[in-house]
């Protein structure tokens, strides 16, 4: 770990400034949103809009990135996040800010598939997994950071705009000066949505149910506190309690993965988060009983989108992952876009609690879902299963495979292991 950390630390370092910067932004909008009068609906377009360029960003980066290179694309949209962060309170109206989320989710996008382009060619086969974790890891520490971020200026003023924009600038500076050379990059056409379906529904079904579920999360929580009268404080707190959740949940959740049936584990844990997501969003609990929920729902919801990664990847022939890898992210994208619209619309209907309602509705439909697909399919013995490898939902199709692939060579490596034997036909799981 400490050599991969050695080859790796500018790419991450910056990878960390960049996540404090987009973290920022995500919260910061949710509370200015309201300071400036914006209706919970008008947010909730706000907050999808990044969604939509994020998935746009994803098909449209390999192609840039192969006419001008890796340098030239990273630098650019690094320069453009910069710019976007300092103009949110100069342009303050929310259909302004829809389209300079468009365009900010866009070059998130890019500048991910770049970074991690970048650190799937430095890391070997034996290492990829140590730089995945690293890199999931970085990434959790910059938003939670971020959270701690909102507490030292005003959302009123301009302060918490600079900084971050600040940061992202710095980000790039380690990785551009780095001496690693820029990968080849090479794109995949993905399966057909109907083909993937059929290798695996479940897989299909429940990332475009996380997808809604995270963005939610991710776009709607400042939203949601500042509907409740919450201090900015204690918004940063909510929202910093939803990550620490989820890195605190996903090893033991991989580590129950990797030795049980993974859809008795999916049924399980969407059936218990999305009792208690319910269950907040009728009561009305105090603070310290609302980061209870934060912590449970934030610590199922991100490690499930690696369980059904790593259940998807059961079914895929080796050939099939980088085609799979789009078609997954392409599909959690499309329910990222419908999150945060659909949330606002709730919350507008019957207030606050709806922001809850809408993700206790989203695990209840992936646990029933997963207890019907019990019955279509055989389970898959555990010795035939690849590892669990953790994934964040932001990651680009690069990380997917990279997860995919490790995953196969960790469940092949392990002494005793069975080779992988062929999964059922598709045509049997349609």
């Amino acid at each position: 770990m400490i050599r991969v950390l050695g080859s790796t630390w500018p790419l991450l370092m910056g990878v960390m400034l960049l996540m404090v910067g987009n973290g920022v932004q995500g919260t910061l909008l949710g509370i200015r949103g309201g300071i400036e009068g914006f209706s919970t609906f008008q947010m909730s377009v706000v907050m999808s809009a990044y969604f939509l360029g994020f998935l746009f960003g994803s098909r449209v980066t390999p192609g840039m990135i192969r006419r001008v290179g890796h340098v030239r694309v990273f630098a650019a949209l690094g320069s453009l996040i910069s710019a976007v962060l300092v103009l949110y309170p100069v342009l303050a109206q929310w259909q302004s800010w829809a389209l300079l989320r468009i365009l900010i989710g866009f070059c998130f996008s890019g500048v991910y598939i770049t970074a991690e382009s970048w650190l799937n060619n430095t890391a070997t086969n034996e290492t990829r997994g140590q730089a995945l974790s690293l890199y999931m890891i970085v990434q959790m520490i910059g938003i939670v950071a971020a959270q701690a971020l909102m507490n030292v200026a005003s959302p009123s003023g301009f302060t918490l705009f600079v900084i971050p924009s600040v940061l992202v600038s710095l980000a790039f500076t380690p990785i551009l000066l780095s001496i690693a050379p820029a990968p080849v990059f090479d794109t995949t056409k993905p399966l057909s949505f109907r083909k993937l379906y059929q290798t695996s529904p479940l897989g299909c079904i429940g990332v475009f149910l996380m997808g809604g579920v995270f963005s939610a999360l991710f776009g709607m929580a400042s939203v949601w506190g500042t509907q409740q009268g919450l201090s900015v404080r204690d918004i940063s707190i909510f929202i910093g309690t939803i990550y620490v959740g989820g890195m605190l949940f996903q090893y033991p959740i991989g580590w129950a993965s990797d030795r049980m049936d993974r859809r008795m584990l999916i049924l399980g844990l969407t059936a218990f988060g999305g009792a208690v997501a319910v269950i907040a969003a009728f009561l009305a609990l105090p603070f310290v009983a609302l980061l209870g929920v934060a912590l449970v729902v934030g610590g199922i919801s991100n490690p499930l989108y690696s369980l059904l990664i790593a259940y998807t990847n059961d079914f895929l022939d080796k050939e099939d992952m980088a085609a799979a890898s789009a078609g997954l992210i392409f599909i959690n994208g499309t329910g990222a876009i419908l999150g945060p619209v659909i949330t606002g619309w709730i919350m507008a209907k019957i207030g606050a609690g709806g922001f809850f309602l809408f993700i206790g509705i989203l695990l209840a439909m992936l646990s029933a879902y997963a207890g019907w697909r019990m019955t279509r399919r055989r389970a898959t013995p555990v010795s035939e299963t690849g590892a669990f490898a953790a994934v964040v939902p932001t990651a680009s199709t690069l990380a997917v495979e990279a997860v995919f692939e490790a995953a196969v060579e960790d469940s092949t490596d392990a002494p005793g292991d069975p080779a992988n034997e062929e999964a059922e036909p598709p045509s049997s799981a349609a």
